[in-house]
């Protein structure tokens, strides 16, 4: 999957380091779960969850974020079930040198067709912890509406959401 200025992939086994490095900066995690980072140690235990999703889940996950220009790592995105929920979710990750260049609404937007276009999805959502105002502007910027509060993650989360008949 491409976009203008992105390239996306399934991860591999070799992208652990990439995954160790964006899991381990503290202004990523800020509003991921309980905000803390994840030791080198709790990444590795955790990354063949990401690779094993798209066999059990056939066309959702993750895919690995890289710029078209330089070919460097930016992140991730996501389209997947939200915690244990039955809805959809768009989710992101990016390296804060990706911060502000519109690389977070291109590649949701992305997410957003392929589960409409792609898949034949109804709803997409997106959640995000109530003081991340970026990421709440991103996902208005894809068209999502502010829904008020959820409950994912077992955590009370902002929801956003979008109807494919709204495109």
């Amino acid at each position: 999957m491409q976009t203008l200025r992105l390239d996306f992939r399934e991860f591999v086994p070799e992208d652990i380091e990439d995954i160790v490095r964006l899991d381990a900066d503290r202004r990523v995690m800020k509003y991921i779960a309980d905000g803390r980072v994840h030791s080198r140690e709790e990444t590795i235990a955790l990354f063949p969850r990401i690779l094993r999703y798209p066999r059990i889940y056939a066309n959702l996950g993750a895919w690995r974020a890289s710029r078209r220009d330089t070919g460097a790592f930016i992140g991730w995105f996501s389209l997947k079930y939200a915690g244990k929920s039955s809805d959809i979710e768009i989710g992101y990750r990016l390296l804060p040198d990706a911060w502000g260049l519109g690389f977070a609404t291109e590649g949701a937007a992305a997410m957003r067709d392929y589960g409409f276009d792609d898949l034949g999805l109804q709803r997409i959502i997106g959640v995000t912890h109530p003081g991340n105002r970026a990421s709440q502007h991103v996902l208005r910027k894809v068209g999502m509406v502010d829904e008020g509060w959820g409950r994912y993650y077992d955590r009370r989360l902002r929801l956003f959401a979008i109807l494919g008949s709204e495109l």
